[in-house]
This record gives C-alpha cells, structure tokens and sequence, in this order.
C-alpha cells in the first residue's frame, strides 16, 4: 500500500503550532507573525504536504491563483536568467500554499492593460505581482481599481496602495564605481536598461553619482536590457575617441554580450578593459575571465514577494520591506587602469 498523504495536523505537529494556526498560515490569512508562516511553509514543505485547490476554492470563494505580468519582449525575458530565479523563488511559496502562478507577457500599453483586466475578469486571480516600475507607473491605480491585491517589486514614484519588496540596487552600482576607480580607472561607461523603469534610472543615477564624486568622467547609453542591444552599445562605446577604460553593466546578460564584443575586437580583459556585470548569474561565474558583478539575490526577492503578496491577499497591512543592499563580487574582469591613462 501507498504511504498515506500528510494532512494538517502533520504539518501542525511537526510545526508545534495548532491546526488552526495552519490553515490560517497556508490560506495566506493575518493573524500569523512573519517567523511563525514562514516554519509552516517550510515544514509543510518538507512534508510534501499539498492542498484540496477545489475544496478550498469553494469554501473560500477564491481562486488561489496569482499573476506575474511582464512588460518586456518575449526573447529578452527568455534570455534573462533574473526571471527564472525570481519565478522558482514565487514557486517556493506558491507550490506550499496551493497557489497557482499566472504567467503572461505582455507589451506596455493597451494590451498590458487588457491582460490585467482579463486577470481581473470572474477573479481569475487573487492578486498580482508588479515588476520593472516604471515613472508615473499607470499600472498601480489600474490594478488598485480592479480590486485585486497587488506587491511591487520596489516603491513606486506614485501613490500606491500595495506593499512593496524593494532592494537598494544603486549601492551595488556605486560599489562597482568605486572599485574602478580605486584601480585607477578615470574614463567610465555605463550600459544602462530602459529610462523609463525606476530600477535602471536608479542604477544609471547611481552610476553618474559615484562618478562625479570621484572626480572622474562617465558617461552612459540607454538599451533594453537585452543582449543584442549591450553588444550595439559595447560596440559604440568601444568606437568612440577616448574609449574608456572601464564599463559597467546593468545586467550580466549585457556583460557576457560586451565581453565577447571587446575579444573580438582584440581587446583583453582586465588588462586593456575592466567589465563588471549585475545580477551574478552562475553563467558569468564560468567566464573567461570570471564576471565580476553585483549580486542580487532573485529567488529569495521571489519568495518574499510570494508571501508578501499571499499576506495581502489574507487581508494583511500594507508594508515595505527592504531586503538587503546588493553587493560587488569580485572575479577577474576588472583590474588595474592600463598605465596610458590619464588621471
């Protein structure tokens, strides 16, 4: 015979806490302190406990399902190793606490709209998570008047009232910054993501910032984020008179993109060019030469964007959460400034 399913009272027993306190904690309902939820999610985790979705639909009136909608073309998502991480960290949650994940792409504008609203539409979902902000982002106010419960991954600049989840990314920018010019670099570029998203604003501020305090000249160029577009603009950088010495990236998708423009271009690195990269990617780590870059933790932001979301949609006080501030790794794509370099 097979091995008999876990139930509640497993997970309460293994847990020490009440049957009730369980079903409060996995239906995502308040009244659970954060520590508490989240030694439930894992015991019933390692239990491989799995809910009754349509017993629970019924009962509650809920769908136990939530959305991820990304604004961002389909090949530049699919290449970009943030999202895989960041969608198993919303997984840990969900996959623990029935939830099902709502995936869809679509392009900002009309048809970003219309994905909400078809979400929105007999509760297809319970709430959603929002990613890539961008200025004056309509996306808070639609969602808030569809009446789903939301979490942004950052603050908005506009009046919100969701939770949000939010990493200091410009620090790790910064950091890159001053670990260039402590090498002795004073020419500088940075290969920013799109202005209009808060993060790569924030992140290209932070690159001018750090420049300008360090007495040293810097310069950027805006792109998509993707692979094809940090390789067009490692190519003008590289072109242009006065190259710099040294380029920081947005994103490490954009870095392994330039690495490879400036070997083919006869250029080593570090010796003639340093490179850093953001997000410190397990790809970037088996370079030659190994990627130095900006950690960021995306699987962790995941899960606690999965619980942030799962608390509001329980009825939870909006909070803000800050994770920690994002570091520099470093490998061997930076080094010394190469000695013709004026200071």
């Amino acid at each position: 015979m097979g091995q008999t399913p876990p139930t509640i009272a497993d997970v309460a027993r293994r847990a020490g806490v009440s049957k009730g306190l369980v079903s409060f904690a996995l239906n995502g309902r308040p009244g659970v302190a954060p520590e508490t939820r989240s030694r439930i999610l894992e015991v019933a985790r390692e239990l491989g406990w799995t809910p009754s979705l349509q017993g629970r639909s019924l009962s509650t009136g809920r769908s136990f399902a939530c959305g991820l909608v990304i604004g961002r073309s389909a090949d530049v998502i699919a290449a970009d190793p943030f999202f895989h991480s960041f969608i198993a960290g919303l997984e840990d949650e969900f996959s623990v606490s029935g939830q099902v994940l709502v995936l869809a792409v679509a392009n900002p504008g009309r048809q970003e709209e219309a994905t909400y609203r078809g979400l929105a539409v007999d509760r297809r979902v319970d709430g959603v998570v929002l990613t890539d902000l961008r200025a004056a982002d309509e996306r808070v106010p639609l969602v808030a008047g569809l009446g789903l419960a939301a979490v942004t991954l950052g603050v908005p600049d506009v009046e919100s009232p969701f939770s949000s989840v939010a990493v200091d990314d410009g620090a790790g920018i910064h950091s890159a910054v001053e670990h260039l010019v402590a090498l002795g670099h004073r020419r500088l570029a940075h290969v920013a993501g799109p202005d209009a998203m808060l993060h790569s604003k924030r992140r290209r501020d932070a690159f001018h910032a750090a420049v300008t305090a360090a007495g040293a000249d810097g310069r950027s160029i805006e792109t998509d984020f993707s692979a094809a577009e940090g390789a067009a603009a490692t190519e003008a950088i590289l072109s242009a008179p006065d190259a710099p010495t040294a380029i920081v990236y947005s994103n490490d998708h954009m870095a392994t993109a330039g690495l490879g423009v400036a070997q083919r271009r006869g250029i080593v690195v570090p010796r003639d060019l340093s490179i850093t990269g953001f997000d410190d990617t397990d790809l970037g780590r088996y370079l030659h030469p190994a990627l130095t870059s900006v950690t960021t933790d995306a699987r962790a932001w995941g899960r606690v964007a999965a619980r942030t979301l799962l608390d509001a949609i329980g009825g939870g006080e909006r909070v803000r959460l800050d994770l920690p501030a994002s570091t520099l790794a470093l490998r061997d794509s930076t080094g010394p400034a190469p000695n013709d370099q004026s200071g």
